[in-house]
């Protein structure tokens, strides 16, 4: 399988502090790649390097075929990357259709008119067709992680990166996002997810890589990396044997 994102030897320091240390991963067209870790591992960080929010100090980042280490965010996007964050931040007083609308204006640069059906099939697949014309700041918690994941997917994305998107929801409403998750998926897009909701990257992974201090420490099958002593050590402090 033909490899979509790649970071070759990528380092980030604040200072003293090194996030990302000599950093390499592949990821594979059509793959469902999970990114755990103990907080300050630099899980958020490499999405940063990768949607060119923060600059590497050195190493390379390409993207299907392109070298984008220096390019910027926008210009990222429109080659194909999206982005989900942490903590939804909509346009608050706007309808739920004209925020995703943005998305597909800007972040894709289609014209207005060109770019409704979109935003309608993106609305549909996120489950919030019928939420179109409610203004954002009435959206419940996760119809507001629906809203990030529809903002994402208005720019048609490749690689869509999930920053920690099931954070504060019920376990049935992770299990309701997850499922949308995994139609996104059967469509072709490639998923990098960061979360520490386990259970719902296992069900959906095809890979689990874990980060430690800015470098890997396994990865692999899911379920056999989480059975990994050094992975059980470091992420959910168990002694290991």
């Amino acid at each position: 399988m033909a490899v979509l994102l790649e970071l070759d030897q990528v380092s980030k320091s604040y200072g003293a502090l090194r996030v990302t240390d000599r950093l390499s991963l592949a990821v594979e067209d059509g793959e469902v790649l999970a990114i755990i870790g103990p907080n300050g591992a630099g899980k958020s960080t490499l999405f940063n390097l990768v949607t060119g929010d923060v600059a590497c100090d050195a190493g390379r980042i390409v993207y299907a075929g392109t070298d984008v280490t220096r390019m910027p965010p926008h210009r990222r996007s429109r080659l194909g990357i999206g982005r989900s964050y942490q903590i939804p931040h909509p346009f608050a007083n706007m309808t739920t259709f004209e925020n995703v609308l943005v998305g597909a204006i800007f972040g894709a640069r289609q014209r207005e008119r060109d770019s409704y059906e979109r935003c309608v099939g993106v609305l549909e697949l996120t489950g919030l067709i019928d939420r179109a014309n409610e203004p954002a700041h009435r959206l419940t918690l996760l119809q507001r992680k629906r809203l990030e994941l529809a903002r994402a997917l208005a720019l048609d994305p490749k690689l869509l990166l999930l920053d920690e998107i099931g954070g504060g929801l019920t376990d049935h409403e992770c299990h309701e996002l997850v499922a949308t998750i995994r139609a996104i998926h059967a469509r072709g897009t490639t998923i990098v997810w960061i979360e520490h909701i386990v259970h719902a990257l296992i069900s959906v992974a095809t890979r689990l890589l874990v980060l430690n201090a800015g470098q890997i420490l396994a990865e692999g099958e899911p379920r056999g990396v989480m059975a990994d002593p050094r992975v059980q050590e470091v992420y959910m402090g168990i002694p290991a044997a």
